[in-house]
């Protein structure tokens, strides 16, 4: 009885979506899941207070005039790509100002109405790659107010006006690779951008995280320019006083003359050492009247002859 029960309650949750007129699924959180189911047109039954709808994978057909999704004003996200959209027409999603993610990618549009994105005021995230989109006109982009991430990649971009690279400059993160950008004058103001842009990015991605280290140069320079003084002040140290020991070494007296030493001292006799004469000239000079009188009367009597009868 139970297993029973069981099944029906599933056959009513899985037949639930064919019997309210919409195949989509529709989770706790508000999400509706209509990718992939061949739409042509937008689901009626679809509740009005999803706050996200995935309409990918599709054949929509976008309306010429009017608003695309008017009884879905509390959509946060759209999903939109992958559907054949070559033009979007003016005031399409005015009604979705609580909009903050639109995917456009892979839709092939070509052209954008300068009143495309209408109503889109609080629109933080804007795709828009794999598209073949050929210009930048700056009324498109006059709607937005709190943009952060913009994709423009794989696109057929030749030129940008001027006035929208100032609408990117507010944009915290804008990707446009693999476009064919034609490099002319007209598009040296863009050039300019980019290089600005591209510099920027470098400088964040080599910095330290959580803004720590990034002002370390100043002190490196200043560390390399106390090293080179330091060195300069040693070097005139050292030559200083190179030059003190030689001007005392040409202050002093000149030695006295060995070979006139050796004949006074005669040939058998030694030239007294240098530590005698230090000692001799520490002692003072030896005064005439050194010598006592009785040794020199005893040294006369040893210097004359004696002869023995």
């Amino acid at each position: 009885m139970e297993c029973a029960w069981y099944l029906c309650v599933c056959s009513l949750l899985c037949a639930w979506p064919a019997a309210a007129g919409h195949p989509c699924s529709i989770d706790s959180k508000g999400w509706a899941d209509c990718s992939g189911r061949s739409l042509l047109h937008t689901p009626d039954s679809l509740p009005g207070n999803i706050t996200s709808l995935d309409l990918s994978f599709n054949s929509l057909a976008m309306p010429r005039s009017g608003t695309f999704l008017i009884h879905f004003p509390s959509l946060h996200a759209l999903n939109l790509s992958h559907n054949i959209i070559p033009t979007l027409y003016p005031a399409v999603f005015s009604n979705l100002w609580a909009l903050h993610l639109l995917d456009l990618s892979s839709c092939n549009i070509s052209h954008l109405h300068p009143e495309a994105f209408q109503g889109l005021r609080n629109l933080d995230t804007l795709l828009l790659k794999n598209n073949k989109l050929q210009i930048l006109r700056l009324p498109a982009f006059l709607a937005f107010r709190a943009l952060v991430h913009l994709d423009l990649r794989n696109n057929d971009l030749l030129s940008v006006d001027a006035l929208v690279l100032q609408l990117m400059e507010r944009t915290q993160q804008v990707l446009l690779q693999g476009n064919p950008w034609v490099c002319n004058c007209s598009m040296y103001p863009f050039q300019q951008w980019q290089q600005q842009r591209r510099a920027i990015t470098t400088a964040a991605t080599t910095s330290s995280p959580a803004g720590k280290g990034g002002n370390s140069w100043p002190y490196l320079v200043g560390f390399l320019v106390a090293a080179v003084g330091i060195s300069i002040l040693i070097a005139l140290a050292a030559k200083c006083k190179l030059f003190h020991m030689n001007f005392v070494s040409y202050r002093h007296q000149p030695l006295p003359d060995t070979s006139s030493m050796g004949v006074a001292w005669g040939e058998n006799q030694s030239m007294p050492s240098a530590a005698g004469l230090q000692l001799e000239d520490d002692d003072g000079f030896i005064e005439d009247n050194y010598i006592q009188p009785s040794e020199q009367l005893q040294e006369e009597d040893e210097l004359e002859p004696h002869f023995s009868l």
